[in-house]
């Protein structure tokens, strides 16, 4: 299933052209500061995502993590649980625990439209396989 929401991913996300439009994601606080607005995406990529993925797929396409005191440790967190929705090019989650004021949280973006040239995966020593990904940190 992963393998499959990944190839999905790097379709959609990468696009069908030679030179891949890279998502620029911008990341705010909603609604109270209740959710997470996660804005950058075409209108219709996401408007399909949103009608065939479940929730299980957004927490693996777009996870949010609480930022531990040892930053060196945040590859190793728990994804925060919450729900997705989509409306028009956005993605709202909203974590099933509010968000903890004074708490920092990050997205991580994962970019599956760069290294997709050989001389890229060569020049930034690469694994082929391996996805670069952003951290985009936000608190309440």
């Amino acid at each position: 299933m992963k393998i499959a929401i990944l190839f999905l991913t790097i379709i959609l996300f990468a696009g069908c052209s030679n030179h891949p439009r890279l998502v620029d994601l911008k990341i705010s606080l909603t609604d109270s500061n209740r959710s997470l607005k996660i804005a950058g995406f075409d209108k219709l990529i996401i408007a399909d995502i949103g009608r065939d993925t479940n929730n299980e797929a957004w927490e693996s396409l777009l996870p949010v993590y609480k930022m531990p005191s040892d930053t060196d440790m945040k590859d190793y967190q728990n994804v925060q649980p919450g729900k997705y929705a989509v409306k028009d090019s956005l993605v709202i989650f909203t974590p099933d625990t509010a968000f903890k004021r004074g708490q920092a949280y990050f997205l991580r973006h994962f970019r599956h439209g760069e290294g997709t040239s050989a001389w890229k995966y060569i020049r930034e020593k690469k694994r082929p396989g391996s996805i670069s990904y952003k951290d985009l940190v936000f608190s309440y």
